[in-house]
C-alpha cells in the first residue's frame, strides 16, 4: 500500500509543471496565473493607498531638496562666515550624520511600528533644519546639516521598506521609479529654491521652508494606518533588550569608524597635511574600529545589525558597490556646476540654479521613466549599464569646460550627465525588492543606503579636497599674473573673488577656478565608471516572473518546491 502511494505521487509529480517549465511560462506570458499568484487582496488600494504614498514621497522630496538646496547657497553661505574651506562639510556632514546612523535604522524599523518610526525620523530631520536656519557660524551649521542627515537615514530607509509592504511587487518598480522621481524632483528644484531664496529673502530660508510642508505631511500621515508585515513586540519590551535586539554593540562600532574615516578625508591635505598624525591616527582608528565591527557581527549571525548570510549574495553586495559609487556621481557635479556658474560665469545664485536644470530634470524624468519601463519590459541591468556609461561620458566632456565654453556645449554635457544618472539610479533597489522579502527589506535598505551615503560623503569630500588643492596650486603657479596671495582668496567666500581681483588678474584666477573644477569632474569619470563595474553584478533578473521569497540566514531550510540550484545560485530570486 505504501509503493502504491509512492508511485501515486510519481505519476502525480509528471503531470504538473516542473519549477523550470512555471518560469519559462511566466516569461513568455506576463499576465499569467503564476505572476499574479502573489495575494493582492491584503495590500491598501485607493484612497488609503494613496494616502500613504502621498506623505512618503513628499518626505523624501524634502530630504533630496535639503541635499541639493545648499549648492547654490553655498558661496552666500562661505561668505557669511568666512569658510571656504568648510564647503565640502555642507554637503560631506549630512552624508555624514545619515550614514553613521543608518545601519541602525534597519534593526529600528524591523523591532518598532513603522509608522511612528518614520515619523520620528522625520522629526530629527526637521530639527535639523531649523538649526540650520538659526546658525550663527559655520560649526553650527555643520552640526544642523549632521543632524538632519541622521534623520533623512530614517526617511530613505522608511520609504523603501513602506513601498515594499503596501504594494504587490509587480507594482513596486513603478511606484518605486515615481516616488524616487518625484523625490529626486528636489534635486531639480533644490538649487533653484536656494538661489531663490539666497538672491531674495536669505539663504536661511532655504532650510526653514521645511517646517510647514513637513507638518503638512506629518498630519497626513498620521490619519492612515500603514501595514506592518510581521506582528512586532511591544516597544517596552524591545527596549528591555534593545543591547541585543538592536545590536547596539555593533552600532557603537560602525559609527564611530565612519565618523574617523570622514574626518580624516577632510582634515587630510587642507586642515593637516596627508602625512600627519592627525590624519593617519583617525584611518588607522577607523580601519580599527571597522574591522571589530565585522568581527563582532559575523559572531553575531543571524541577529546582527549587518548579517553576513545578506552580505554574501551577490545582488546585495553588488547593490551596495553600485549605489556607493552611484550618489557620488550625481552629487559632485550638482555642487561644482554651482560653483562653475557663480564663480566663472558669475551667474546669480537663481539664474544658477536654471542653468542647471537640463542635468536636474534630466535626472528627475529618468528616473521616473526608467520605473515604468522596468516594470513594462521587466529588466533593470540594461538601464543601470547604459545610464552609469552615459554619465561617465556627460563628465568627460564637462571635464573640458572654460571660462569661454558657449552656452549649447555645456548644455549638451548636463543632458548627457542628468539622463544617465536618472536611468541607472531605481536599479539597485528594484534587485533588493525582488531579492530579499518583506520583513527584511530594512535590514537590506539599511545596508545599501548606508554605502550610498557613505559614498556620497566620501566623494563630496573627495572633490571638496581635490578643488581646494588644485585651486591652491593653480593660484601659486599663476600668483605673478594675478598678484594676490593663494591663501586670501581661499580665505574668502567663492562669491567674493571681482571684489578683489579685476581686468586681466580676474581673467587669470577664474581659469585657475576652472582648472580646479575640471579636476573634480575627473573624479566625476571615475566614480561613474566604479558604478557601471558594480552594476553588472545586479544580475540579469526579469522581474515580471513572481517567485516566493525566502528568509536569507544562516542555515536556510530549503522549501518542497527550491532545487538545489535555486538555493545556491544567486541568479535566482528564491533564495
Amino acid at each position: 500500500m505504501a509503493m502504491a502511494k509512492s508511485n501515486e505521487l510519481v505519476d502525480t509529480s509528471k503531470i504538473l509543471p516542473k519549477t523550470g517549465d512555471l518560469e519559462k511560462h511566466s516569461s513568455d506570458s506576463v499576465g499569467s496565473k503564476d505572476d499574479t499568484a502573489e495575494d493582492e487582496s491584503k495590500f491598501p488600494t485607493g484612497l488609503a493607498l494613496w494616502s500613504i504614498l502621498v506623505p512618503v514621497t513628499i518626505a523624501y522630496f524634502l530630504v533630496f531638496l535639503d541635499m541639493c538646496v545648499v549648492s547654490t547657497a553655498t558661496p552666500a553661505i562661505t561668505a557669511r562666515f568666512n569658510s571656504l574651506v568648510d564647503v565640502g562639510w555642507y554637503g560631506g556632514a549630512y552624508q555624514l550624520g545619515s550614514s553613521a546612523l543608518q545601519p541602525l535604522t534597519g534593526k529600528i524599523y524591523s523591532h518598532f511600528n513603522t509608522k511612528w518610526t518614520f515619523l520620528t525620523f522625520f522629526f530629527i530631520f526637521e530639527l535639523g533644519s531649523v538649526v540650520c536656519g538659526a546658525a550663527v557660524s559655520s560649526p553650527m551649521f555643520i552640526v544642523g546639516r549632521a543632524i538632519a542627515g541622521a534623520g533623512s537615514s530614517g526617511i530613505g530607509n522608511g520609504a523603501m521598506t513602506i513601498i515594499s509592504v503596501i504594494l504587490p511587487r509587480r507594482k513596486q518598480a513603478q511606484f518605486l521609479g515615481m516616488n524616487m522621481g518625484i523625490g529626486q524632483l528636489g534635486i531639480a528644484l533644490g538649487p533653484i529654491l536656494g538661489g531663490a531664496f539666497t538672491q531674495n529673502v536669505t539663504w536661511r530660508w532655504c532650510f526653514y521652508i521645511n517646517l510647514p510642508i513637513g507638518g503638512a505631511l506629518a498630519i497626513l500621515l498620521l490619519l492612515f494606518n500603514i501595514p506592518e508585515p510581521v506582528a512586532k513586540l511591544p516597544p517596552r519590551q524591545v527596549l528591555g533588550t534593545a543591547v541585543k535586539s538592536l545590536d547596539l554593540l555593533g552600532f557603537m562600532l560602525i559609527s564611530p569608524a565612519a565618523v574617523m574615516f570622514l574626518l580624516a578625508l577632510q582634515y587630510g591635505g587642507t586642515v593637516h597635511p596627508w602625512g600627519s598624525s592627525v590624519v593617519i591616527g583617525l584611518l588607522v582608528g577607523a580601519g580599527v574600529t571597522f574591522i571589530l565591527f565585522l568581527i563582532w557581527e559575523y559572531r553575531q549571525g543571524d541577529g546582527a545589525m549587518v548579517p553576513f548570510a545578506m552580505l554574501r549574495k551577490r545582488i546585495v553586495w553588488s547593490a551596495a558597490g553600485n549605489l556607493f559609487f552611484l550618489l557620488g556621481a550625481i552629487l559632485v557635479a550638482e555642487y561644482y556646476l554651482a560653483i562653475y556658474f557663480q564663480t566663472v560665469l558669475h551667474n546669480s545664485p537663481i539664474m544658477s540654479g536654471v542653468h542647471m536644470l537640463p542635468a536636474t530634470l534630466g535626472l528627475v524624468l529618468f528616473t521616473m521613466l526608467s520605473g515604468m519601463m522596468i516594470e513594462i519590459l521587466g529588466y533593470y541591468l540594461p538601464w543601470n549599464l547604459a545610464g552609469s556609461s552615459m554619465a561617465a561620458i556627460g563628465y568627460g566632456l564637462m571635464s573640458m569646460i572654460k571660462p569661454t565654453t558657449s552656452s549649447s556645449k555645456w548644455l549638451g554635457y548636463q543632458v548627457l550627465y542628468g539622463v544617465g544618472s536618472g536611468a541607472m539610479t531605481s536599479a539597485p533597489y528594484i534587485a533588493i525588492q525582488n531579492l530579499v522579502p518583506p520583513p527584511q527589506i530594512p535590514i537590506a535598505m539599511a545596508i545599501i543606503i548606508f554605502c550610498q551615503n557613505m559614498g556620497g560623503a566620501v566623494f563630496l569630500i573627495a572633490a571638496n579636497s581635490i578643488f581646494t588643492n588644485g585651486l591652491r596650486k593653480e593660484l601659486q603657479k599663476n600668483i605673478s599674473e594675478i598678484g594676490i596671495n593663494p591663501d586670501v582668496l581661499l580665505s574668502t567666500g567663492l562669491s567674493s573673488i571681482r571684489s578683489l581681483v579685476s581686468g586681466d588678474k580676474l581673467t587669470a584666477a577664474l581659469k585657475c577656478y576652472t582648472t580646479a573644477i575640471n579636476h573634480v569632474m575627473y573624479l566625476g569619470i571615475g566614480v561613474s565608471l566604479a558604478t557601471f563595474a558594480f552594476g553588472w553584478g545586479l544580475g540579469w533578473v526579469d522581474i515580471r516572473k513572481v517567485k516566493e521569497l525566502q528568509t536569507i540566514q544562516e542555515n536556510p531550510v530549503p522549501s518542497a518546491t527550491n532545487t538545489k540550484e535555486d538555493v545556491d545560485s544567486d541568479k535566482s530570486i528564491t533564495i
